[in-house]
């Protein structure tokens, strides 16, 4: 593989030190870039553009050409697991997406398998392959999974939800059912970002989406300890380099603590807590991604550089941060909004980042 010329984004992760704060956004190949939404168009549906290695490539690198930013990450969506596990993901126009067969039945549950990654989601590791040759070793490739507990509210519920009914009742009257299914889930996952490592991936993320609307018991039974497993059972080295580790609980502030004892280099962070006060929480355990409301970016440039200048100066001093939002960028951002952002971040962190 090509030598890495900006490695800012991996020594960030792993708390070493950096010239300035690293930048990537959550869903930065979307909808507010009109080259995307061209692209997707050209693909004829959301399904068709995932399961195109060569459009996916595409996509992935368009928010690069755009952006000065220090990661790409595979564009694909969390979903494609439980595709391959055979419950027939759709996505309904206007709806978002949905399955066919959601798992309700005992028997469903009872039969459920892992997929073979290198089988059943072969269009995602070509994609992962295929992406890292057109980087050229430009920026790290960052490779991504849901967590079992957020696939699993989607595998129950058969879409996404407010009040999660299905998975609570579940959760609540047949936890050995729930288990069933996140035990199956983990092991997917780590099979499926193994697989990902393996074709190039330089770093991963497990997106917990959902672990933050259960109780904190709840959270500690059936999400936080599935995450701890698949950090376990990540290839920890390729090419010579530590591959790094990120998770990120959206509502999880108030288990700050113990997300960053489970085994991560990275926790990312919402916007609901100061990182500041996360630094001071978790100490030198684990760098920090986050954590910047993506609704800022809807407003002014003026907003958007006070707001990226605030959050360093909470971070302050050091290595440690990659700067992020707390969840996926909107499609209604301004795309100029975006160029203000990585740029400010850029000059501005160097301060904090002298010797």
């Amino acid at each position: 593989m090509t030598p890495l010329k900006n490695d800012t984004f991996l020594r960030a992760l792993l708390r070493q030190p950096t010239a300035y704060t690293p930048t990537w956004l959550m869903r930065q190949a979307g909808r507010y870039l009109p080259e995307y939404c061209a692209t997707r168009a050209r693909a004829g549906s959301f399904l068709n553009l995932c399961k195109s290695p060569q459009l996916a490539t595409e996509v992935t690198l368009q928010p690069l050409a755009r952006y000065n930013l220090d990661a790409a990450i595979l564009f694909s969506d969390i979903l494609t697991v439980p595709d391959a596990m055979g419950l027939g993901l759709y996505f309904a126009e206007g709806e978002g997406p949905k399955f066919e067969r959601p798992l309700r039945e005992e028997w469903a549950i009872r039969d459920l398998k892992a997929p073979d990654p290198h089988d059943h989601l072969r269009y995602v590791i070509d994609a992962v392959a295929e992406i890292r040759r057109a980087l050229d070793g430009s920026v790290p490739l960052i490779g991504f999974s849901g967590s079992p507990f957020t696939l699993s509210c989607y595998m129950i519920e058969g879409e996404g939800s407010d009040s999660y009914t299905q998975v609570k009742r579940m959760m609540y009257s047949r936890p050995d059912l729930m288990h069933h299914i996140l035990d199956v889930t983990a092991q997917a996952v780590i099979d499926y970002l193994n697989a990902q490592i393996e074709a190039g991936a330089q770093a991963v993320m497990v997106f917990d989406s959902w672990g933050g609307m259960v109780s904190q018991a709840a959270y500690l039974e059936f999400s936080l300890p599935y995450m701890a497993r698949i950090m376990a059972g990540l290839t920890r080295e390729r090419e010579g380099r530590v591959v790094p580790r990120i998770v990120f609980t959206k509502g999880g502030g108030l288990w700050l603590e113990r997300i960053a004892g489970c085994g991560c280099d990275a926790v990312g962070l919402d916007w609901t807590i100061d990182i500041g006060d996360a630094r001071r929480r978790v100490g030198d355990k684990v760098a920090l991604q986050g954590n910047m409301d993506p609704g800022i970016l809807l407003t002014t440039p003026e907003a958007v550089a006070a707001e990226a200048k605030a959050i360093l100066a909470s971070y302050g001093q050091g290595s440690g941060h990659v700067f992020n939002l707390g969840h996926g960028i909107s499609q209604h951002t301004p795309p100029e909004n975006v160029s203000v952002l990585v740029e400010t971040v850029r000059e501005t962190s160097r301060a904090y980042h002298a010797a």
